[in-house]
């Protein structure tokens, strides 16, 4: 593949960046309209700086951070675009699992998305995790992400709600999108030494390239839309459940188990480390508190 694809890569960045826009637009307004006794969260800006082994510039991004709000605790909305040359790992782990040739003798790449995780305040209220991006390497281009629900205390009619807005918004790409990738999610966020699931599930995607860029890139922007419509009505409708110490210990003991996931097997903290991006991003998922017991 010898395209550059630049005016793809501009399309997708610009993407990624008015979703980015639209999600924190959306929950600033659900903070100020929670009318408590406690200060209004917004969003603390932070440019992000990706710097090559030979300091010439590597892109870099904005992480958007609420910390203390009154109805999320921490939440991170997280845009990139960063290139660049991968490294010998990094190199070696694309290669096994696209089976790219050519990987060695020219190791460049380019890669945007954004990237958000919400834990909130009540408990009632579930944390999530969403993400869509796009890679580009000289001899191939994919698309990647989703969206999955963790709840500490689970209700069989978010859980509903939740799943029926991603397949209505999967299902214009074809029948078979929603139940493959909703099973792909099962798998990727299943944490083998827990035995368990880490919430309780959405869709996740990746290597996702049929050919025709921009039939793949609408199916990554339907994702991004449907995750304030499938999300933003469960914490609207749980913002006022009333809690208590025992709802609190479920929620730290949960985020644990989230954190766990995080360190040991996500695979975007694991590229993002990798390639040198800023700790601060990759990690903003990590919850504020948490327990284990």
């Amino acid at each position: 593949m010898t395209e550059t694809f630049d005016s793809e890569k501009a399309a997708a960045s610009a993407w990624f960046r008015q979703l980015r826009d639209d999600i924190v637009s959306r929950f600033e307004a659900i903070e100020a309209q929670h009318e408590i006794d406690a200060p209004c969260g917004t969003f603390t800006v932070t440019p992000t700086q990706r710097t090559a082994e030979d300091g010439s510039d590597a892109g870099g991004g904005l992480m958007s951070v609420m910390r203390g709000g009154r109805v999320f605790e921490k939440v991170g909305v997280n845009v990139s675009t960063v290139f660049g040359t991968l490294g010998a790992r990094a190199q070696e782990a694309m290669a096994a699992r696209k089976g790219i040739p050519g990987m060695r003798d020219d190791p460049r790449f380019w890669a945007a998305g954004i990237s958000l995780v919400a834990h909130m305040q009540n408990p009632h209220c579930p944390a999530v995790h969403m993400n869509t991006r796009m890679f580009w390497t000289p001899h191939a281009w994919w698309f990647g992400g989703g969206s999955d629900l963790n709840p500490c205390i689970e209700y069989a009619e978010d859980t509903a709600q939740f799943h029926g807005v991603l397949n209505s918004y999967c299902a214009p790409h074809g029948a078979d999108i929603y139940p493959r990738y909703k099973a792909w999610a099962e798998e990727y966020f299943y944490i083998p030494h827990r035995k368990r699931a880490r919430g309780v599930g959405g869709i996740f995607y990746d290597d996702h390239c049929t050919g025709d860029w921009e039939k793949d890139f609408a199916l990554t922007q339907d994702v991004g839309r449907a995750f304030l419509p499938a999300y933003a009505p469960l914490v609207e409708a749980r913002l006022n459940q009333p809690w208590g110490e025992a709802e609190r210990d479920a929620q730290l003991i949960h985020r644990g188990l989230y954190a766990e996931y995080n360190l040991l097997y996500d695979r975007g903290t694991k590229f993002g480390l990798e390639t040198g991006h800023d700790p601060d991003a990759v990690l903003m998922s990590l919850p504020p508190l948490a327990k284990w017991t």
